[in-house]
C-alpha cells in the first residue's frame, strides 16, 4: 500500500490542478507509464513511457514521434531510480502550468496552441469533424484571454467586464477547412484579435499541420458583448477597450476575396427542401454563458442535411450568423435548402476551393418559429478531394 501511495504521489505531480482525477490517474496514467498495478503490488516495466513536461522552458519540449501533445511531451525511456527524480524536476508548479496551456508570439499578439486529435473528437471516416475543429478554436481563444492576465471571473471576460456583468456572444464565424486531420495527428492553432468597427471585435485562427506546418484551416469570427443579466447587447466599455487594444493585430486570417460576408437568406416552411423537428437540447450542452454553447448549433444544422451528402462530401465552409440565444428548455427545427453550386477559384494560401454543393440553413424554436442561427455551407466530394491531394 506505501508503494502504490508513493506511485499515486509522483503520477499527481505529472498532472497539476487537477487536470486529471485521482481515481482515473490510477487506471489511465499508471498504464501510460507503463505500471502494472494491483491493490498489493505495483512493479514497474522494464521499459515504459515516460512523460516530462517542463514549465520553465516550453520552447523546448522534447518531440516524441515527431509530436508534441497538448504542450507535455510523452517518450519512451527506461524506468530506473532516478525517473522519479527526473519526472519531480521536471513537473511544473502551479504557477507554471500556465505555460504548459500554450504560448505567445510576435510580441504576444498572437497565441499559439498545440492539440491531438482524440479518437472521441473523429467521425466515421476517422477524421476530426467540423464541431471538433470549431471546439478547438474555441479553447484556444478562451486560453489566450486567460494566459494573457486579462481574465476576470466570467467565461472569457476580462476584469472591467466581469466587475460589470458582461459577456462575449459571437455574432458570425466563418470556418474554411482545406484539410481535415486524422486521428492521433497533431495541430497548431494561432489566434489573435483586432477591431471590428467601433464595438465590435474580430477574432481570428489559423489550423496547421503540428509537423509539416501547412495550413489546413482558416477562420474569422465578430464578437459583440452583452449583459450578463439583461441578456441585451451593449456598447464596448472604454474601459474594456483599453484592456483589449493592446493585443489587438492587423492581420486576417482569411482573404477578403474568400470570406464569406454575403447575406445568408431566410429559410421558411415554404422554400425549405428538408425540415428537422423535434431538437431537443441536453442539460450538457449549456456553457457557463447559461445558455447553449454555439458550437453545439453545428449538429443540429447538420441533422437536416441528406445523408448521401454527409457520406460523400466534406464540409469545406461553414458561416454560422447567429441570431438570439438557445436554452435548455426551448424545442428546435433544422431547416435545409439546397442552392446552385458554387465554383470559386481565386489565389489563397490555404485553398483554391471550389465547393460543388452549397446548402442554406436555419435553425429556429419549433414553438414561435423565432430564428437562432442562419448558415451557409460548402461541400466538395470526398473522392475527388482524395484524389486531389495523392
Amino acid at each position: 500500500m506505501a508503494s502504490m501511495a508513493k506511485t499515486s504521489n509522483f503520477i499527481t505531480s505529472l498532472f497539476p490542478g487537477g487536470l486529471c482525477k485521482e481515481e482515473n490517474m490510477k487506471n489511465v496514467a499508471m498504464a501510460k507509464l507503463g505500471f502494472y498495478s494491483s491493490w498489493n503490488l505495483i512493479k514497474p516495466k522494464q521499459n515504459c513511457l515516460l512523460l516530462i513536461a517542463s514549465a520553465k522552458s516550453p520552447h523546448n519540449l522534447d518531440i516524441v514521434n515527431g509530436k508534441i501533445v497538448n504542450g507535455i511531451s510523452v517518450g519512451e525511456a527506461p524506468f530506473t531510480k532516478n525517473t522519479e527524480l527526473l519526472i519531480k524536476e521536471n513537473a511544473p508548479d502551479k504557477q507554471g502550468h500556465a505555460s504548459l496551456i500554450g504560448r505567445f508570439a510576435e510580441d504576444r499578439h498572437v497565441y499559439k496552441q498545440t492539440f491531438i486529435i482524440r479518437s472521441y473528437e473523429i467521425g466515421s471516416d476517422k477524421t476530426a469533424t467540423m464541431e471538433t475543429l470549431m471546439n478547438l478554436l474555441q479553447e484556444t481563444a478562451l486560453n489566450h484571454v486567460r494566459s494573457s492576465g486579462l481574465a476576470g471571473n466570467g467565461f472569457g471576460a476580462t476584469r472591467e467586464m466581469s466587475l460589470r456583468k458582461l459577456i462575449w456572444v459571437v455574432t458570425r464565424i466563418n470556418v474554411q477547412v482545406e484539410r481535415y486531420s486524422c486521428w492521433g495527428d497533431v495541430v497548431e492553432i494561432d489566434t489573435w484579435v483586432d477591431a471590428a468597427g467601433k464595438n465590435a471585435m474580430r477574432r481570428d485562427w489559423i489550423i496547421r499541420d503540428y509537423n509539416t506546418q501547412e495550413i489546413i484551416t482558416r477562420a474569422t469570427s465578430t464578437w459583440v458583448i452583452m449583459s450578463h443579466e439583461t441578456r441585451r447587447l451593449t456598447k464596448i466599455p472604454k474601459q474594456v477597450r483599453q484592456e483589449v487594444i493592446p493585443f489587438y493585430l492587423n492581420r486576417i486570417a482569411i482573404a477578403e476575396e474568400k470570406n464569406d460576408i454575403q447575406k445568408i437568406d431566410k429559410l421558411t416552411d415554404e422554400n425549405a427542401e428538408r425540415i428537422r423537428s423535434g431538437l431537443e437540447p441536453r442539460w450538457s450542452d449549456i456553457d457557463a454563458n447559461q445558455h447553449v454553447n454555439n458550437v453545439k448549433y453545428i449538429g443540429w444544422i447538420l441533422e437536416s442535411v441528406p445523408i448521401d451528402v454527409l457520406e460523400d462530401y466534406n464540409l469545406a465552409s461553414m458561416t454560422l450568423e447567429y441570431r438570439r440565444e438557445c436554452r435548455q428548455s426551448n424545442l428546435l427545427e433544422s431547416l435545409t435548402s439546397s442552392t446552385e453550386n458554387v465554383t470559386e477559384d481565386s489565389n489563397n494560401n490555404s485553398s483554391n476551393r471550389k465547393a460543388e454543393l452549397e446548402f442554406t440553413h436555419l435553425l429556429r424554436m419549433q414553438d414561435n418559429k423565432a430564428e437562432i442561427v442562419r448558415a451557409r455551407t460548402e461541400w466538395q466530394s470526398k473522392e475527388k478531394h482524395n484524389l486531389s491531394t495523392e
